[in-house]
């Protein structure tokens, strides 16, 4: 009963607020109808922490998973964010909000979160690509990403590319917001290759003067409803908000519902498909209608036009020659400009004034928080969640002013990187320093940092040891248990040999266990290690180890010897440098495994070296022949004849299964020619 009296007066103080019934929304009925969501499909948020105590998820199938954003969710910007976002897709029918897809499963992954003095904590590029993998992992189908970062020409961060090329490959969509800086530009992810970007409408139809339209939004992009957006806020209020943020979800919704009705109907759910018919049945521009076609980008949401689509079948090889199209206008992947990152040494701060369009619940104001704060690391490219500049607050009723699933309990990493330690704070720094007890100590001195450890190796867990890429840390590694002493002793001699230049990289196979955060402020993932899997080695003692002495004397021996190889460093160079990545994903942990454990490959070298072929591809696939109970990848590898381009490669396959902690290969190197 007393559920219920609470049901009725949240009814009585939030009226409901009916996506439905809102201009520019009117297809909605016609797809639920039909359908409101299927459980079995998930639709990842990264996004702001959720209050799921609001009224409307009351019967929403919603899981929160921990990642390095703070996750408690209270009356902070990134509170708000992510509960408006989150209520526009699952918000529960009846309840007062009326979501797009309140059937559909949701996986909350928080990205930003609300600090100090009202402040939003954003993520950055590295992180955002971290929480990207988390979500394929789990199983995501839809991935809404309602925030972005501005760039001069919408090149990302190369893991984050890495990221989204994992959702295409696993056939996940990833929908962004096209940004809110009003102009002809571009935000990081949503101008990347795959990914589906949406800019803002009013309740016309008419593109928002503060919504993008960068070129590349305009080959593939929509628009859909951004203004005055109904939905929850944190503590049980309704509010509704304007940016480009908000008419995300709206698109990432109604691909839940197409991906539902394609289950209803007994097919496989093909994001891709949903992709495609969202943008071939959106409505294009009318020129004599809107002054400037280019702010409506390839076309305005058509709820019942990509229902048709999908219930009347959608033409897959249009889609592949889609996919294709996009991909021979790809970019090189690089780092953004830092001026326009906020990348640049030394530490940044800037203060943004909100000031979003809002409609107060009947009965009285909406409460509103503060002026936002945003704060710019140095630590790497920011991702900020794209009401920036159109506000936070929900409340006052000002115009917007912008500028013109399954659960998982352990995530499994296999990385490959370069050691490092940091202190995490000041006070721990200045600790270790007096504990050396000599004169002119520099802790920020490697060489003199291990001579300190060589004689007191107990002092090496005052350490936060970290695995870097570049000068970039992804994982902090903290031994514990039994063996803790024998992994702290591993740390010691890789980093030491690191030094003496002898060895290369160290891969670090473990369990996220939390996070923990650096002097820079940066946090960064905490792993627990497996010590069997953690090596360190120089790309010279691979050789040795996997191909024998090289002879002494000159003749055929030593060519071919030194044939393989150059066939061999090849592979691992490609593995360690072109194709590195987090050690997240399946994808990611079987191929970093196969450079660790590299005697397969070897093999497969030694017999392509015979046919004087050289390495063309690394390709990992998912094995479809597996044992029980385990999870297997096929680490392809193609070689061509560059006397002869027009003859068929070749191309070798062996499996690993990367089911457990540490991966394991499995049956025997397999080979056939393939013409390309």
């Amino acid at each position: 009963m007393t559920a219920v009296v609470e049901t009725v007066r949240q009814r009585l103080a939030h009226p409901t607020r009916r996506l439905a019934g809102q201009p520019g929304l009117p297809d909605l009925p016609a797809i639920w109808a039909e359908t409101r969501g299927d459980p079995a499909i998930r639709i990842a948020l990264l996004d702001g922490p959720v209050d799921r105590t609001h009224p409307c998820f009351r019967g929403a199938r919603l899981t929160e998973q921990p990642t390095l954003a703070a996750t408690s969710p209270n009356n902070g910007p990134a509170s708000h964010h992510g509960t408006h976002i989150a209520s526009i897709i699952f918000g529960q029918h009846g309840s007062g909000i009326e979501g797009v897809a309140p059937g559909c499963s949701g996986i909350i992954l928080p990205v930003f979160a609300d600090g100090p003095e009202n402040a939003l904590v954003f993520c950055s590029q590295i992180d955002l690509a971290r929480a990207i993998l988390q979500a394929v992992d789990l199983g995501a189908h839809v991935i809404n990403i309602s925030g972005g970062q501005l760039t001069p020409d919408g090149e990302p961060d190369e893991l984050l590319a890495k990221a989204i090329a994992a959702c295409a490959e696993n056939n996940v969509l990833v929908v962004a917001a096209a940004g809110n800086d009003g102009c002809d530009c571009l935000h990081v992810p949503a101008a990347l290759d795959h990914v589906l970007p949406v800019g803002a409408a009013d309740a016309s139809g008419e593109p928002l003067n503060s919504s993008n339209w960068g070129s590349i939004y305009r080959s593939h992009g929509i628009i859909a409803l951004g203004e005055n957006v109904p939905a929850a806020q944190p503590g049980g209020g309704v509010c509704a908000k304007t940016g480009t943020s908000f008419a995300a979800p709206l698109v990432s919704g109604v691909a839940g519902l197409l991906l539902s009705m394609q289950l209803k109907r007994g097919e496989t759910p093909d994001p891709r498909a949903v992709r495609h018919a969202l943008i071939a049945s959106a409505t294009p521009c009318d020129p004599d209608q809107t002054a400037d076609c280019r702010r409506v980008l390839a076309g305005r949401l058509d709820v019942r036009g990509a229902l048709k689509l999908i219930t009347e079948g959608v033409n897959m090889s249009e889609v592949i020659a889609y996919e294709r199209s996009e991909e021979a206008a790809l970019v090189p992947s690089a780092l953004p400009d830092p001026a326009m990152s906020g990348a640049a040494a030394g530490r940044m701060e800037a203060v943004v004034s909100a000031s979003e369009a809002t409609v107060a619940p009947a009965g009285g104001a909406a409460s509103a928080p503060p002026p936002l704060a945003f704060r710019v690391s140095p630590a790497a490219p920011a991702i900020l969640a794209s009401d920036c500049g159109c506000g936070g607050a929900c409340g006052g009723g000002a115009a917007c002013s912008c500028g013109s699933a399954k659960s998982k309990t352990d995530q499994i990493v296999f990385a490959l990187g370069k050691l490092g330690y940091d202190f995490g704070t000041e006070a721990r720094r200045d600790a270790f320093v007096q504990a050396v007890i000599a004169a002119e100590f520099d802790p920020n001195i490697p060489s003199k940092v291990m001579e300190f450890l060589t004689k007191n190796p107990h002092e090496a867990e005052s350490l936060i040891w970290t695995l870097n890429l570049d000068a970039t840390p992804i994982y902090a590694i903290v031994p514990a248990g039994p063996f803790a002493e024998v992994a702290f002793q591993n740390l010691r001699s890789a980093y030491e040999g690191q030094i003496a230049g002898k060895a290369e990289l160290v891969s670090v196979p473990g369990v996220v266990v939390g996070s923990l955060a650096l002097l820079s402020g940066q946090v960064v993932p905490a792993v627990l290690p497996f010590i069997r899997g953690m090596y360190a080695w120089h790309t010279d003692t691979i050789l040795a180890k996997t191909l024998g002495t090289r002879p002494k004397n000159s003749g055929p021996e030593r060519d071919a010897y030194d044939k393989r190889a150059a066939g061999l460093t090849n592979f691992l160079n490609r593995v360690y440098y072109d194709l590195r990545n987090l050690g997240m994903t399946p994808q990611e942990r079987a191929l970093n495994f196969s450079a660790t454990n590299a005697f397969q490959a070897a093999e497969v070298i030694k017999t392509a070296t015979q046919g004087d072929i050289e390495l063309d591809t690394i390709a990992v696939r998912k094995s479809p022949v597996c044992r029980p109970g385990s999870e297997c990848y096929d680490i392809e590898i193609g070689f061509f004849d560059p006397r002869n381009t027009n003859i068929a490669n070749k191309i070798f396959r062996f499996t690993v299964d990367v089911s457990g902690v540490m991966p394991v290969t499995i049956g025997q190197v397999r080979a056939w020619s393939k013409r390309t």
